[in-house]
């Protein structure tokens, strides 16, 4: 069944000159940036605005048009518009001399040389030229323009010829059709200016290409073939040069104990303990702020870590996830737009659900393979039959009970993965034997760390759909419920095993966490204090591990996977790709 319309967009009333230098030197990048707000700053964007500090200082008023025939002079940060192209130019530098205005624009960087001779960047002309077209209409006289290259502090002229102007209204008009289109273009083939741009990891365009008119292997050695999609402003190259974007250095902050206060002096989070300082945190080395249970986080401190893009997110004290704070960064309502259209469809979710559901139980099936002293073969037999029947399944019904025969036959071999030698010196209600999954509260240590885990995990998978700009309250095979982030659910079920239930195994097998980390309270078995931290390392250490993509052949640590993952389903949605590509590892 072909994908709903999208609706239709509604786009500000100018294009700025700089969005028109982003069209030339990449149309899918200024699609991102104009269309659905997205950025991401880079070293060379902060070198730039450093740059620009003194230059968008403004300057003295800029005469009328026809008061300019004695002046020398020169005005900064002038701001004019173009109503016939629709175009807005907010210009560094005009220097008036004769009668004419010559418009400078700053730019970090350097030119390039042809023939022995600078030459400026085509996406650089173009806002140069944009710039002589406001001025223009606006009555002024423009001759030429000038690139400053900050790197190299060279100027070079660009004289404003009629090829030049033709070419920048062209860029214009095709800017303004491809915005209204809403449809965003296939990525640069094979381009140099890819690895180098700020929005390599969230744009995808080795993994986008590759997935476009991809094939994939199931267990069975049967070719899989995505569906295929509709025709593309661009077609996809043959081949594709991956872009493999940086594993980030940033790290969680969990905090643990009962009655600390986080509070902030300057850029520094201070976390306290009465009236003893505990640590001291640099926000720009963190990427969240996990509270576990009675602590408090001041008002200052939610503003920065917002301001920063850093979320903050709330557990009770046993580690059930209330929630999160997080500052405006997800603009792009079209995607949203586009999730709650595709969330009332039927056939869409029960398509969804069968990829995730059949890709758990592969990853399930993975992990007794792996682990397991001696893997039960009825079991794996059974198991991989289910993984077959997910991806048939007719009904959402059909699918729980195949997912539900999955888990059973997947919880009831657990044991078997687990090297909990002598355990004569235990005590009894908190032996590290696995019987069976109980939930809601967990009756038994094993079920305690895989209810942490899964909350965690939850919890992370909510921040990529928040950085990916998805609303995780709307889920396609999790169903709408008060207060459940289904989206991050679904998303999560083929990683459950690969994450949380392999965390807890290595915290088990290689006592990270042993029968002394629990008490009982009730019915229900809880972590200690001292056990949560154990486990929380456990969990992390998992995280930062690297694993190879099935698909795209690179490595690449769980902690970006989650994030790539909830992207590549963003381009489902948005039909750039015709099918989701779970995460199933061999």
């Amino acid at each position: 069944m072909a994908t709903p319309p999208a609706p239709a967009r509604e786009l500000p009333d100018y294009m700025p000159a700089r969005m028109v230098n982003e069209f030339v030197y990449c149309p899918r990048l200024f699609f991102y940036e104009w269309v659905e707000g997205i950025f991401r700053e880079s070293a060379d964007t902060l070198e730039g605005k450093i740059q620009h500090k003194r230059v968008d200082k403004a300057g003295k008023p800029l005469p009328a048009p026809d008061q300019l025939a004695d002046e020398t002079l020169q005005t900064r940060a002038i701001t004019l518009s173009n109503d016939r192209l629709r175009v807005i130019a907010k210009m560094d530098l005009l220097e008036i001399e004769g009668g004419a205005v010559t418009p400078v624009d700053y730019k970090h960087g350097k030119p390039y040389e042809l023939d022995g001779a600078l030459q400026v960047w085509p996406a650089d002309q173009a806002q140069l030229a944009v710039q002589a077209l406001v001025l223009r209409d606006n009555g002024y006289r423009v001759d030429e323009g000038v690139i400053f290259y900050a790197s190299t502090r060279q100027r070079v002229r660009v004289p404003f010829t009629d090829d030049v102007i033709l070419e920048t209204e062209a860029a214009i008009r095709d800017a303004w059709a491809l915005a209204e289109s809403g449809r965003i273009p296939h990525p640069l083939e094979d381009s140099p200016k890819c690895p180098g741009c700020s929005l390599a990891s969230i744009c995808l365009p080795g993994e986008t290409t590759t997935l476009y008119n991809a094939a994939s292997q199931d267990d069975t050695g049967q070719l899989v073939l995505f569906e295929e999609l509709p025709a593309r402003p661009t077609p996809p190259p043959k081949e594709t040069r991956r872009i493999i974007t940086p594993r980030s250095d940033l790290r969680p902050v969990y905090l643990n104990t009962q009655g600390l206060r986080v509070g902030r002096s300057g850029e520094v989070l201070q976390v306290k303990e009465k009236d003893t300082l505990r640590q001291e945190i640099r926000p720009i080395e963190i990427s969240q702020l996990n509270v576990m249970g009675n602590i408090q986080v001041t008002t200052q401190v939610t503003q920065l870590l917002c301001e920063s893009g850093i979320p903050v997110c709330y557990f009770s004290q046993g580690g059930w996830f209330y929630g999160i704070t997080t500052g405006m960064l997800t603009k792009n309502v079209f995607l949203r737009q586009s999730q709650f259209r595709l969330a009332a469809e039927p056939w869409f979710c029960l398509k969804l659900a069968r990829k995730l559901v059949g890709g758990k139980i592969r990853n399930q099936r993975t992990m007794l393979l792996r682990n397991h002293t001696e893997p039960p073969a009825a079991s794996l037999r059974e198991m991989k039959e289910m993984a077959l029947r997910a991806d048939s399944a007719a009904s959402p019904e059909e699918l729980l009970g195949i997912e539900g025969n999955g888990a059973r036959l997947y919880f009831g071999a657990f044991d078997g993965m687990l090297k909990t030698g002598d355990q004569a010196e235990s005590p009894a209600d908190f032996r590290l034997d696995f019987e069976g999954r109980n939930r809601r509260p967990p009756r038994d240590p094993v079920n305690a760390l895989l209810s942490l885990g899964y909350s965690i995990l939850t919890k992370d998978l909510t921040i990529a759909c928040y950085a990916v700009g998805f609303d995780p309250m709307m889920g396609f095979y999790h169903q709408p419920r008060f207060g459940r982030p289904a989206l991050a659910l679904d998303l999560m079920e083929p990683f459950r095993p690969l994450i949380v239930d392999s965390a807890v195994i290595n915290a088990i097998n290689t006592r990270m966490v042993t029968a002394t980390d629990f008490v009982r309270s009730g019915d229900a078995v809880a972590l200690t204090p001292a056990g949560r931290k154990s486990f929380y390392h456990a969990y992390e250490l998992r995280m930062d591990t690297l694993v190879t993509h099935p698909i795209f052949e690179y490595r690449v640590s769980y902690r970006r996977l989650l994030e790539v993952q909830a992207r590549l389903l963003a381009r489902v949605l948005e039909g750039e790709i015709g099918d989701y590509p779970v995460f199933v590892t061999r």
